[in-house]
């Protein structure tokens, strides 16, 4: 197994809201669970939801903080659009396609959780705009 995986530990408020959104919305599995965790695999990375004493407050914008999934081909990205619109999934931002004709353009949509965490799910056009590209600085919006 040299296949690295993902971790992402995030806060909830319930278990139930939490697999309603994440399992039967996004599609994900269920790994281990207890009164207070879930473990979700989201495209083979490990998502860790816990449950918080508090609710985090909402974030204004899309800023600073989000988490998601970029990615291999335009076809996946557009399956999971056409998931979460079947499923009727709140979306913070709908779909946009961004810098056309740049090498960082990339087809992005926003979804908010039941517990106002914001993901991101993003289709880069030129696979070497993930993680290149360094000549270019303009990263997101400029507003969130």
């Amino acid at each position: 197994m040299n296949e690295f995986k993902f971790h992402l530990a995030f806060p909830i408020e319930n278990i139930p809201d939490t697999k309603k959104f994440y399992v039967d919305g996004l599609g994900c599995t269920v790994g281990r669970e207890t009164f207070n965790s879930l473990i979700l695999n989201l495209y083979g990375h490990q998502l860790v939801a816990h449950v918080a004493d508090r609710p985090l407050p909402p974030q204004q914008g899309i800023y600073p903080r989000h988490f998601g999934i970029v990615f291999p081909t335009l076809a996946d990205w557009q399956g999971l659009l056409d998931r979460a619109q079947s499923q009727q999934l709140n979306f913070h931002q709908s779909a946009k396609h961004r810098f056309v004709g740049a090498i960082t353009e990339h087809r992005t949509f926003f979804l908010a959780d039941p517990f106002a965490n914001l993901l991101e799910f993003k289709y880069y056009s030129h696979e070497e705009a993930i993680f290149g590209a360094r000549d270019f600085t303009q990263i997101g919006d400029l507003t969130g």
